[in-house]
């Protein structure tokens, strides 16, 4: 059974898991309080299959609940009733915070708030599982974990009865000895008794360890079996992505002990399809695809998760990337809403790379300032991926460019009608800070360099000096 720790604060949630079987309770992230928070819980939940949850209760020194446990009773109390079916236990905790920063700096020398918050939530959950042992805080149908401890304690008594018989034979055999001796030998004996006691416990410890060692060492490489990494890169789309999503090999094994299959389209296509309560999806124009809205990444995720599981982590991170870098104020004082600035991020990614985003961002934006169509090639690309992926109806250049959809900005003005990719943070920021720059017209050259011109006389002289092949690569 797996249960999920938490260490709960005003703007952030450490959160830890541990399964029953191992005993370890490690750090998993910490989640921010901003109104998600209920969300990302739930999916934790169904990505490890439980709904049980410990929650830290802070106590004063002198024991007594305070101001802050009356927060994490409310918290818990709004936990139950924003997910279904969850379970809570407190564990009394006081100064975990303090001994989660003693741990991490005696690991590593930087280390983020972040981190401080699931290492706490980490030694709440641990310190759960240790109090109740005997298995009356968990669920009943969890195991109750062995006394290791009495074990232990039976092993010495053994290995030190067995010494203590060896010692007492041997002292049996100079019992005629002088008295002095026998004077000498009672303190010897007792003497080897406790050396050949303590001597077993230090190799009944070190047995331990290694078993535990060995134990948990095969345990983490099943963990790791059974997870699964999957990126998304900057300028992938939506049919990208579900490729991607349909050719992934998740690892792991069902309850049957057989490998799990790859997602099936169904199953990719209704999580493309479901609707996201995330607050960055609450500007997004209702109907609107996810396109645009999964931040480039690279995540890992159990073998148990759903399509939806993985879709949400990438959703989650656009919201705070767009939130840290308050992109919806900064696209308002371009004259654009959030979902138009992420739409032009999303051309600027599939036009240019690197330091050529800002330039690019200048050019579509004083292009849409002057009411002139932006003209870009990558936006006829995505409406013949839209309709015609295969190029079976618009087999060239000439007869894509005049395909009748919002997406053509060759055709239109203005903005297509919606994202085109998925831009990385640097296309983001391209469209939130533009260059200081008054040009018209840019183009790649074969060369891989960047041209721009402020007529379109200077533009078709790019295009013959810089661009005869790839302007004419097929759409």
């Amino acid at each position: 059974m797996k249960i999920l720790g938490l260490d709960v604060g005003t703007k952030r949630i450490g959160v830890a898991k541990v399964d029953t079987g191992t005993k370890i309770a490690v750090p998993v992230e910490t989640i921010d309080v901003n109104g998600a928070e209920w969300q990302e819980l739930s999916r934790l939940a169904r990505l490890n299959n439980t709904f049980l949850f410990v929650v830290g209760l802070p106590r004063s020194n002198e024991g007594n609940e305070t101001q802050q446990s009356a927060y994490a009773r409310n918290f818990a109390k709004t936990l139950t009733e924003k997910i279904p079916g969850a379970r809570v236990r407190f564990q009394d905790e006081s100064l975990t915070s303090v001994v989660a920063e003693e741990r991490l700096k005696s690991r590593k020398k930087n280390y983020k708030k972040g981190e401080v918050d699931a290492e706490a939530a980490a030694i709440i959950l641990q310190d759960f599982v240790e109090s109740y042992r005997d298995g009356s805080a968990l669920a009943k149908s969890a195991p109750a974990p062995e006394n290791e401890a009495e074990r232990i304690r039976e092993d010495i008594a053994a290995v030190t009865k067995k010494n203590a018989d060896k010692v007492v034979l041997q002292a049996k055999k100079v019992k005629s000895k002088t008295k002095k001796w026998k004077i000498i030998g009672i303190p010897l004996i007792i003497a080897v008794l406790i050396a050949g006691g303590v001597t077993a416990v230090i190799m009944i410890k070190q047995y331990r360890d290694e078993e535990r060692r060995k134990y948990y060492e095969e345990q983490e490489a099943k963990m790791v079996a059974e997870t699964f990494d999957f990126t998304i890169r900057p300028g992938e789309t939506i049919f990208d992505v579900k490729k991607h999503l349909l050719e992934l090999d998740r690892g792991g094994k069902d309850e049957n002990g057989d490998k799990l299959p790859s997602y099936t389209e169904a199953e990719i296509n209704a999580a493309f399809d479901a609707t996201y309560d995330y607050p960055i999806m609450a500007s997004r124009p209702a109907g609107a695809s996810l396109e645009g809205y999964l931040y480039p990444e690279t995540h890992n995720f159990y073998s148990s998760a759903t399509v939806e599981d993985v879709l949400g982590k990438f959703i989650e991170d656009f919201g705070k990337k767009i939130a840290e870098n308050d992109l919806e104020a900064k696209y308002a004082a371009r004259g654009l809403t959030l979902y138009q600035g992420i739409t032009l991020a999303s051309v600027v990614q599939k036009e240019a790379g690197g330091d050529a985003q800002p330039t690019v961002a200048q050019v579509f934006l004083t292009r849409l300032g002057y009411g002139i169509p932006l003209g870009s090639d990558v936006t006829v690309s995505y409406a013949l991926d839209v309709v015609d992926p295969n190029r079976t109806t618009y087999s060239d250049n000439a007869a894509a460019l005049t395909i009748d959809s919002c997406y053509n900005t060759r055709l239109y003005a203005g903005l297509p009608c919606g994202p085109i990719s998925n831009p990385g943070e640097a296309a983001l920021l391209a469209v939130a800070n533009p260059s200081d720059t008054a040009y018209l017209y840019f183009l790649t050259g074969d060369d891989g360099m960047m041209y721009y011109s402020y007529t379109e006389e200077e533009h078709i002289q790019n295009i013959a000096l810089h661009c005869q092949t790839l302007c004419n690569v097929s759409l």
